[in-house]
């Protein structure tokens, strides 16, 4: 396998997660014209879990230990504000996503909180690693807000 300049590595994944957030942003203010779905709630994580055969590459994996924290730093702390943020209302007999003012900046300020970590973490795991701890903190954080969604949905749904 070619040797990768870790510069270059690092430069194209931070480009590219500012893509997917603006992706996000993009696609979550196009959703809230649209009815939400069980469906549509329960993709997004699935689609996601893909990600994890990263780790049928040896130079992707991290102790379990840190994989396990990283996990569960998402799922308890960086989904919280994602759960705040998101409101249903339901119209006509369905129901839709309510647009949050603050989704952007909040998605944004998840990101720099990112970009602050991955500095941190960077220095004691190399950046495949590092890409790995982090997809498993954003599978936390997705996983517990499409649960907090699926429920609200099915509460208002009976």
């Amino acid at each position: 396998m070619a040797h990768i300049n870790p510069s270059y590595l690092q430069i194209t994944t931070t480009f590219g997660a500012l893509i997917m957030a603006l992706l996000t942003i993009f696609i979550r203010l196009k959703a809230s014209h649209r009815p939400v779905t069980i469906r549509k709630i329960i993709i997004p994580p699935l689609g996601m879990a893909t990600g994890f055969a990263m780790f049928f590459f040896p130079f992707m994996r991290v102790p379990i230990l840190w994989a396990v924290i990283a996990f569960l730093v998402g799922w308890f702390i960086f989904s919280i504000p994602l759960i705040r943020s998101t409101k249903f209302e339901k119209m006509n007999g369905q129901i839709f996503a309510q647009r949050s003012r603050g989704f952007a900046f909040i998605l944004f300020g998840l990101l720099a909180v990112r970009f602050a970590l991955h500095e941190v973490i960077q220095e004691y795991v190399s950046v495949p690693q590092t890409g790995a701890l982090f997809f498993l903190l954003a599978f936390g954080m997705i996983t517990r807000w499409r649960l907090f969604m699926y429920l609200k949905y099915k509460e208002m749904t009976r």
